[in-house]
């Protein structure tokens, strides 16, 4: 695991993120919201979870670097997001993520991504047949197209979170959160820990 210690988030829980939300679901917000600070248009991020109570305990050094080092703040039962490495360029998502495997200190991974989507009152109006290029240029034509961001976490135990924001709603408030949002990339996540 490579970290970017540069571009770690910024803050843990942040007012917006709801303190009686689980410590995966508080994970996802805080990266959500890490995201809507870059702006959209960005390219997909890739997050390590880590125990922060452990990671205090075993690692001082990066934990006082993450700003966690005396931070009262942090649940005994909570997990620091570390950004690793930009993805590389031109690489599909599924080979990137296929290439991945993460040392036993981390816990969990969590990716955000921005993508069209469609309501589901359109899902019947999708053409058969199409090549993944083609459907995704149909997408990007279609009226009822929606710009989300997508974030989606998994723990080495099988647990998941999704946040999904819409472009148009914008606001820390309108975001949805659910364990089954994005049920294709927790997959390909949770594949990132298969020995």
């Amino acid at each position: 695991m490579s970290s970017n210690t540069g571009s770690n988030l910024p803050g843990s829980h942040e007012p917006s993120t709801p303190m009686a939300a689980s410590p995966l679901t508080r994970a996802v917000l805080e990266i959500d919201e890490y995201a809507s600070t870059l702006g959209w248009d960005q390219p997909a991020r890739l997050f390590a979870l880590v125990d922060t109570a452990k990671l205090r305990t075993q690692e001082p050094g990066l934990a006082a670097q993450l700003g966690l080092d005396d931070d009262a703040s942090q649940a005994a039962s909570s997990y620091t997001p570390i950004e690793q490495e930009e993805l590389p360029p031109g690489t599909a998502l599924d080979k990137f993520l296929g290439t991945i495997a993460w040392p036993q200190a981390v816990v969990g991974c969590a990716l955000t991504v921005e993508r069209l989507m469609l309501p589901p009152s359109a899902e019947g109006s999708v053409p058969h047949g199409m090549s993944d290029k083609q459907l995704a240029a149909w997408v990007a034509k279609h009226p009822d197209r929606q710009e989300v961001r997508m974030t989606v976490a998994v723990l080495r135990d099988g647990a998941r979170e999704s946040a999904v924001r819409l472009r148009e709603k914008d606001s820390p408030t309108e975001v949805l959160t659910g364990a089954d949002l994005v049920p294709g990339l927790a997959e390909a996540l949770a594949a990132t820990f298969e020995d």
